[in-house]
């Protein structure tokens, strides 16, 4: 069976959310952040430290955009999916790569030094610099959806599960304040589809039994 190792609100939402559109059976093991210490024995298992870890018989995966289209090709064929003879394949594999590396990585910098450091390390102006480059970069989504409803293949694709996520983090960070009217009905649109219901469901699910966390997956007690 399927396995996808998560830690709550993190990047590895994206497989969860594929998973659920897809309606695969799967295993979920929900872990408090950061697992690479919060979770005894992980880095035996993955070195990294990180999530996601998805599993999939001897198949290991890391990469969150990477393993949402891998199952979509794997386990398909599927609309997620655009085929590489698809006039739409270029742009799906570049909104797809463009969720993580332009929208989410520079989150992770603002979530490092805004909220994750000790008091000491925090830095607001790193903090608000990679802020504003993420809004900066957004315009490109708020500019392509001035003629359509999904980034790409006229359909609801991997592609937008990858940039939903970014969508997704901002929230939690404070950022979706300053999303334009159109990212801003895009995103309320993606939140209403049942396969993220879904995956939030499950998610929900798992951090009741996990027990108490804060907003960044941190188990209550340990979260400073």
């Amino acid at each position: 069976m399927i396995e996808l190792h998560h830690c709550f609100g993190a990047r590895s939402f994206r497989p969860l959310w594929t998973l659920e559109e897809m309606g695969l059976n799967y295993r979920l093991h929900l872990l408090p952040f950061p697992p690479r210490f919060a979770s005894p024995g992980y880095k035996d298992i993955n070195p990294l430290g990180t999530v996601p870890l998805f599993v999939d018989g001897d198949l290991r995966m890391t990469e969150s955009s990477a393993i949402s289209h891998y199952i979509a090709r794997r386990y398909g064929p599927s609309p997620l999916a655009v085929e590489p003879d698809d006039t739409e394949y270029g742009a799906f594999l570049n909104w797809t790569h463009f969720g993580e590396a332009t929208l989410t990585f520079p989150q992770t910098l603002v979530l490092r030094y805004r909220h994750f450091e000790n008091a000491e390390r925090q830095n607001a102006q790193v903090a608000d610099d990679y802020a504003r480059w993420f809004l900066a970069r957004l315009r490109a989504v708020e500019s392509v959806l001035q003629d359509r409803d999904h980034l790409c293949a006229g359909r609801f694709t991997v592609a937008d599960i990858s940039v939903g996520y970014a969508l997704k983090l901002a929230g939690v960070i404070g950022l979706n304040s300053e999303f334009g009217p159109r990212v801003q009905a895009y995103w309320s649109g993606l939140q209403e589809r049942d396969g993220y219901s879904r995956a939030r469901a499950a998610e929900e699910h798992a951090a009741a039994v996990l027990g108490p966390l804060d907003p960044f997956g941190r188990m209550v007690e340990d979260a400073s």
